[in-house]
């Protein structure tokens, strides 16, 4: 039997964050060996996967985009295509797409706490044949969705529809929507994105729906965002590249962080904002009946949509919003528990996605699984209970990648602490007693839905997650890890195989 590979680091996800992750690795830790598992056969994660009519961003892709690499692009919210270039040219100019193992699906993660390294087992989705490597530290960059089952409620009467069910996630290349009948179920960011994207042409051939429906049982708070930053277009005209860069970036994030403390604060002034906001295209009635919600802005992430293309083709009449509960599905469409019927050639159940806790690897250590719930993180990075180990979780209020880059950073940082204390494995450790809190606060169908499978945070640093990036660049970047890291064993004696 062959001796298995072994890394220094094993990133899991060849997405946005683990291509970031590998980046920082790479140029904070050299000579540090590391490789990417990707369970997929490409990189690029979400921005690959999703192939829906005008899949795009919903934060500006300034602060979406790497600090290391900034955004060269015009338009404030980016097209999914254009991303994924992005990605993939970032890794690429640095070298690390030469890390990458393709189709390799982690299905087993084991910490040995008398060799301090971990063992994972991975699976070759093509053929099924697995393999093992070992690791010092292993890092999961995959996010928190699970790409391989939506969300999928069931409509009674499903079977009986004489047309086509289509979810987001699993778009077929081949549907031709032109000239169609479309009911989008759903008022999230991908159905706000695919109501007016589906009344367009595409690169595929497929022309313009006849009509599109958008089907929600509750609104959503919708607001329109710039087509183009022109502000950031006036900084980029007088300042040179590199400092413009910095200053749209800085500009950007201070926009985000309060526009979010101000519908916090002041929920009243918000709501009133958000509603002026659509009631300029569409009318105060239709903004009334669809698109206020009883929830308060930003207790689920608000919705972008670019121009206001959303509302501009409800304002044609090519589009239109019903705000009801479905009762069946029939032959010829959708039955509303109103009595309401919506003619459909094609339904999309644009329904939402599943959590899963870091990309569905479940740690087990000396070969007992560990019960993620019971465990809290820190400093929204590495997990109680599981030495040499860390998630990288986004923001929910903010762009994902800004956080992530933080995390990135204060993995970097551990890893060179343990060095020069000479630890060989570490885990972080709760002093005194913590008031459990759900590690995701948003009211979303689809937080509530999964998060008890998922670490808690606590009431205070460095156990909270914070929302806010200017306290994070502060507080988890100059955390003190002597107080709250402890070591597993020494480097010094530690027995590992030979190489």
């Amino acid at each position: 039997m062959s001796t298995p590979q072994h890394l220094d680091v094993l990133i899991v996800g060849a997405g946005l964050s683990g291509i970031g992750a590998a980046y920082r690795l790479q140029t904070e830790r050299p000579g540090t060996t590391f490789a990417i598992l990707e369970a997929r056969e490409a990189m690029g994660g979400t921005w690959d996967l999703f192939r829906y009519p005008g899949v795009r961003s919903d934060s500006d892709m300034y602060t979406l985009g790497y600090a290391f690499r900034p955004w060269s692009g015009d338009k404030t919210l980016a097209d999914g295509a254009s991303i994924l270039q992005y990605i993939q040219e970032t890794a690429a100019e640095t070298g690390v797409d030469q890390h990458i193992q393709y189709s390799s699906k982690v299905v087993g993660a084991d910490f040995d706490t008398t060799t301090s390294q971990w063992t994972v087992t991975v699976e070759d989705v093509v053929t099924g044949k697995r393999r093992t490597l070992t690791a010092g530290f292993l890092y999961s960059c995959a996010g928190y969705y699970d790409y391989e089952n939506p969300h999928s409620p069931e409509f009674a009467g499903a079977e009986a529809f004489d047309g086509q069910i289509v979810h987001p996630q699993f778009w077929p290349e081949d549907l031709d929507h032109s000239g169609q009948k479309v009911v989008v179920i759903g008022s999230g960011a991908t159905a706000v994105t695919l109501v007016p994207s589906m009344l367009e042409g595409d690169s595929s051939g497929a022309g313009a729906a006849a009509h599109v429906t958008m089907l929600q049982r509750t609104p959503t708070w919708i607001s329109a965002v710039p087509t183009y930053d022109k502000k950031a277009a006036l900084l980029k005209s007088v300042l040179p590249d590199a400092l413009a860069d910095k200053a749209i970036r800085a500009k950007n994030i201070g926009f985000m962080m309060t526009t979010y403390q101000f519908c916090q604060r002041f929920p009243n002034a918000a709501r009133k904002v958000l509603s002026g906001n659509v009631a300029q295209f569409i009318g105060q009635e239709q903004t009334t009946a669809h698109f206020t919600p009883s929830y308060n802005p930003w207790d689920q992430r608000v919705c972008a949509v670019p121009g206001g293309d959303l509302f501009k083709a409800v304002r044609r009449g090519d589009a239109t919003v019903v705000t009801d509960h479905i009762d069946r599905f029939i032959p010829e469409g959708i039955r509303l528990q109103s009595g309401t019927v919506i003619e459909a050639d094609i339904i999309v159940t644009a329904t939402g996605l599943k959590l899963l806790a870091f990309g569905g690897i479940e740690p087990s250590v000396d070969g007992e699984e560990v019960t993620l719930s019971d465990e809290y993180v820190w400093n929204g990075a590495m997990v109680t209970g599981v030495p040499n180990f860390a998630v990288c979780i986004g923001y929910t209020n903010a762009s994902w990648t800004l956080r992530a880059d933080l995390t990135h950073r204060l993995v970097c940082k551990v890893l060179a602490w343990m060095n020069g204390k000479d630890h060989a494995a570490v885990v972080p450790r709760v002093d005194g007693d913590l008031r459990a809190q759900p590690l995701l606060d948003l009211a979303s169908g689809y937080v509530q839905r999964s998060i008890g499978s998922f670490p808690q945070q606590g009431d205070r640093r460095p156990w909270q997650v914070v929302q806010n990036y200017v306290l994070d660049s502060v507080f988890a970047l100059r955390a003190d890890l002597d107080k709250t890291l402890v070591p597993v064993a020494s480097r010094t004696s530690v027995r590992r195989p030979a190489a």
